[in-house]
């Protein structure tokens, strides 16, 4: 790790607001210093925007701190206004409780979660909310609290000039989330938070209940929000979803949302979700605009963030998939690229005791869909464009066992790009 972590969030572009930052800079020179990043349960997925926190806690644990990643049980209770223009459907109970454990799990599985060195903490603000009474809060949070700071807060300033304006429970998300930096500043010695530029306006809430309750120095920056296309937020209810779950968003769509990473937007998102060194980024982009057909920064971004949430062996069948699906052909691949392709293209199932007296290449592509009717078909193979695994078929065509990859698979083209899947089952 660089010897000066801040330069390094700096130069990696993930401070755009913060706290004095020659304050910050002198702290996290003096020693380990605690950190928090929290996510709100409002769904049982992370998604990319999330991913930026949690790495910035791998970057902090990296270099000595202590880094405490907050699953919000308490807060998800009432939604957070911020970079939204409408209120949040309150979640239930059962929802949440299935919500945490999600997400709990999940950034288990993206960090090394424990309590050791080199580990990141993982909390509930439940833990510590459940229990508070109304009037506790109120003497503990609202009477350090000016009413007049809050409104002029971008998130609540936005949503309170709208049609829909906004609710005392959404207004009353800052006062709780300052409540955690508090109280995970009492309990916890946490120095630090950190988050989206749109958490901004609860950071400062925080760091001015903990000046004004503990008469003490706390610190806060935030990082520029990953948007999409059209500018809007990219987030879980907002914008384009890409999201950690494998289930919500398959490992191969999860590496095709990198690859196709426009060109002016790669070096941004190598520094930001990367764990490379500036330096190693900054020649793999200058390598990559030298011959941009090849597209190197995108290939070595989309490997990366595939590895880091998923693991070495999806990112393995993705690529091999996208190899298949994208011209390099069928022979060769492997089991796992193989299935992976049967999840992303259209299927059908044959059973393997139909085989052996083969089966039409022209009744496949209909039932697949490639074709809507067996006649259509029969023109499609007689004017050379159907294939079955990568090799253009005759009117006569059919499958039969000696056609099967790994015994199970069969690819049906129709044109250049659509394709589907033929999958063995036994029976």
């Amino acid at each position: 790790m660089p010897a000066d972590l801040l330069a390094d969030l700096q130069a990696r572009q993930l401070v755009q607001r913060s706290t004095d930052l020659e304050a910050l800079a002198a702290r996290l020179r003096a020693g380990p210093v605690t950190v928090y990043y929290g996510v709100d349960p409002t769904a049982d997925s992370l998604h990319i925007g999330n991913l930026i926190g949690l790495l910035v806690l791998r970057r902090f644990a990296d270099a000595g701190h202590r880094p405490l990643a907050l699953a919000g049980g308490a807060t998800g209770m009432v939604g957070d206004p911020s970079g939204r223009s409408e209120e949040r459907n309150l979640l239930d109970e059962a929802t949440l409780d299935a919500n945490v454990a999600a997400i709990k799990a999940q950034i288990g599985r993206i960090l090394d979660v424990g309590d050791s060195p080199g580990t990141v903490g993982l909390v509930d603000n439940r833990e510590w909310t459940a229990g508070l009474t109304l009037l506790d809060f109120l003497r503990t949070v609202g009477r350090h609290a000016s009413v007049n700071t809050m409104l002029a807060r971008e998130s609540v300033r936005v949503r309170m000039e709208a049609e829909a304006g906004i609710s005392f429970t959404e207004f009353s998300y800052m006062l709780l989330q300052a409540h955690d930096f508090l109280w995970l500043a009492e309990h916890e010695d946490c120095e630090v938070q950190v988050g989206g530029s749109d958490q901004w306006g609860n950071i400062l809430a925080g760091v001015d209940l903990i000046r004004r309750v503990r008469q003490t120095v706390a610190h806060g920056f935030a990082w520029p929000l990953l948007t999409a296309a059209d500018g809007t937020k990219l987030g879980k209810t907002t914008g384009a979803r890409i999201w950690l779950d494998p289930r919500r968003t398959s490992p191969y769509r999860f590496h095709q949302h990198w690859l196709q990473t426009e060109d002016a937007d790669v070096e941004q998102r190598l520094l930001q979700f990367s764990l490379r060194p500036v330096a190693e980024i900054t020649a793999i982009v200058a390598a990559s605009r030298e011959e941009p057909e090849g597209r190197h920064a995108q290939r070595v971004l989309a490997a990366d963030v595939t590895t880091l949430v998923h693991g070495p062996a999806a990112t393995s069948a993705a690529e091999e998939a996208a190899a298949v699906l994208f011209g390099q052909g069928v022979d060769g691949a492997s089991a796992e690229a193989l299935t992976t392709v049967a999840h992303e293209v259209p299927g059908i199932s044959v059973r393997r005791a139909d085989l052996d007296g083969g089966l039409e290449v022209a009744d496949l592509l209909a039932r697949s869909g490639l074709c809507a009717s067996k006649g259509e078909a029969r023109r499609a193979i007689e004017q050379g464009g159907a294939y079955l695994n990568d090799q253009r078929v005759a009117p006569a065509a059919i499958l039969t066992r000696a056609d099967l990859h790994h015994g199970r698979w069969a690819l049906l083209r129709r044109g250049r790009r659509s394709y589907a899947m033929v999958t063995v089952v036994e029976g």
